[in-house]
């Protein structure tokens, strides 16, 4: 009997089998795309970087094998990779939390029903469109240059001119500036934060005589620090990254003082042709992005504030 139903129903699985295959194929063809791009555009690089950072490859003749050379050369013997990478620890610590400040900030002032908020929030989004284009640095170098318009406002308030691009000192703050205006995207992301605290907290610590600022430290920075969470890996990691900026403005100058690792790791590929050791170079700043997001997630138990305590059940 048992034998009989199964022959009835082998000629209805075929079918089915032939649409499950339809729909793989399918399915396949729609991310080939992005899986072409990926195994070329990013796994291969990826790949090839790191058997490069052991070798000597100079992009216009044969490479050989140098085993940890350029690690070694790296750490010992090369002064300009300590400065590049005090420069870029420096940057990311300035230019990070003054971009989440601001971001968190407008996204508070924009957090309020009025007629037109909508085409507020478009027009402060607008820089993040924009973002550290070339044409965004080289206007920013004209603004801060000793006859820029910033200096000249200062004049107007009987202040002398400040050397902002100049100035060893100041050069790093200045250019640090450039990526907190685009702030677009993390404001974004606090706008819909905040738009998910219960009013119910606020009524109940505006009945119990709360002021703003406690309310803001006890009820709206907790909830918000999933997202500052987000916001601060994704910021740093652009950070680590930022190569225009240097680039443009002050083309690592003066006396390297913005001399920021992304554009030691131009110099070195595409300057000095030193393919193989910007390899290297490469893959420390990869350890080092790597180590600062486990420490961020490692320690976010202790600060960040999750409804369901953040273990996901």
């Amino acid at each position: 009997m048992s034998t009989r139903l199964d022959h009835r129903r082998q000629p209805a699985a075929a079918p089915v089998r032939r649409k499950k295959r339809k729909g793989q194929a399918i399915g396949l063809a729609y991310i080939s795309p992005w899986l072409i791009g990926f195994l070329v555009l990013t796994l291969f690089p990826f790949v090839a970087s790191l058997v490069y950072s052991f070798t000597d490859y100079n992009m216009v003749g044969s490479f050989h094998f140098v085993g940890l050379a350029n690690y070694v050369e790296m750490f010992t013997n090369d002064p300009t990779f300590a400065q590049s990478l005090k420069v870029t620890l420096l940057y990311v610590l300035m230019a990070v939390p003054a971009k989440l400040a601001i971001a968190l900030l407008v996204a508070m002032a924009l957090n309020i029903k009025m007629k037109g908020i909508g085409f507020y929030r478009t027009i402060y989004y607008l820089p993040s469109i924009l973002g550290g284009s070339i044409a965004v640095s080289v206007l920013w170098r004209f603004l801060f240059m000793k006859e820029g318009l910033v200096n000249s406002m200062l004049s107007s308030l009987s202040i002398s001119p400040i050397n902002w691009l100049g100035d060893p000192k100041l050069a790093l703050f200045t250019i640090s500036l450039l990526p907190v205006w685009e702030f677009g995207s993390s404001m974004v992301l606090f706008l819909a934060g905040l738009k998910q605290v219960p009013q119910e907290l606020y009524e109940a610590a505006k009945v119990d005589g709360a002021a703003r600022i406690r309310t803001f430290f006890h009820i709206t920075l907790p909830l918000l620090t999933p997202i500052v969470l987000f916001n601060l890996i994704m910021q740093t990691i652009n950070a680590f990254q930022q190569f225009t900026a240097a680039f443009v403005i002050t083309d690592g100058g003066p006396m390297k003082s913005t001399y920021l690792y992304g554009l030691m790791l131009y110099d070195n590929s595409f300057q000095f042709f030193k393919m193989g050791y910007a390899s290297a170079q490469s893959w420390i700043l990869f350890v080092i992005i790597l180590l600062f997001t486990l420490v961020l997630f490692k320690t976010s138990n202790r600060w960040a504030h999750y409804e369901d305590g953040g273990d996901g059940k």
